[in-house]
């Protein structure tokens, strides 16, 4: 998709396929430790392509070493508060999403996610879902989107289900409002020397 969420890039949340559309044959399914350095190799290739125009290739390969490395991949795949899903096609990952269950990392987010649902975290955040540059608009990023609902319901029942993603990528900002989320804030992200403006979204329906 270009899809993405992080901080600091904590998210810059891309996403490209457009919803509904089949996806290539493979499946949906959980990342195992084995995956590592598959997905980090991925999320390397993609990571790029869901920063905003201007970002500067310092600043993106230092959050790609130190935020995006197998290390971290194989972490996420034991923690319980997170779901890292991958789209596998039988021969190569296709893409990927992470999701993580507790307290946004800034106030912004705290506030607009309180006021538009009415609780304290903790909340569900879809903090990643990329697609390889090969396969955008094949319909990845919608059947990771489905995973990604159920991963969501599996890390906590009913609990509010979230992300962001940069104000200027629009492409990703459609495919979100036809996954059923709609714009509740916005946060401002220093990465490196510029800052980075997103839009907090909340998944309001199916």
């Amino acid at each position: 998709m270009t899809p993405e969420h992080e901080t600091a890039p904590r998210t810059t949340a891309t996403a490209t396929a457009a919803a509904g559309r089949p996806a290539p044959p493979g499946v949906v399914r959980r990342a195992t430790a084995d995956d590592a350095a598959e997905v980090a190799w991925l999320a390397a290739l993609t990571f790029p392509l869901a920063c905003p125009p201007g970002t500067l290739p310092a600043d993106m390969a230092a959050h790609i070493a130190h935020k995006l490395t197998p290390a971290h991949f194989r972490a996420w795949v034991t923690s319980p508060e997170h779901a890292l899903l991958v789209h596998d096609d039988g021969g190569r990952l296709l893409g990927y999403a992470l999701l993580v269950r507790g307290a946004p990392g800034s106030t912004a987010e705290t506030d607009a996610l309180r006021e538009a649902t009415g609780r304290d975290a903790p909340y569900v955040e879809l903090s990643k879902i990329y697609v390889h540059p090969d396969v955008l608009g094949g319909g990845v990023a919608a059947a990771l989107m489905r995973g990604a609902v159920d991963a969501a319901a599996e890390l906590g029942a009913g609990l509010p289900f979230w992300l962001a993603t940069n104000k200027a990528n629009e492409r990703a900002q459609a495919f979100y409002r036809k996954s059923g989320f709609e714009a509740v804030g916005e946060r401002t992200n220093r990465v490196g020397d510029q800052d980075h403006h997103d839009l907090v979204l909340l998944r309001t329906r199916p």
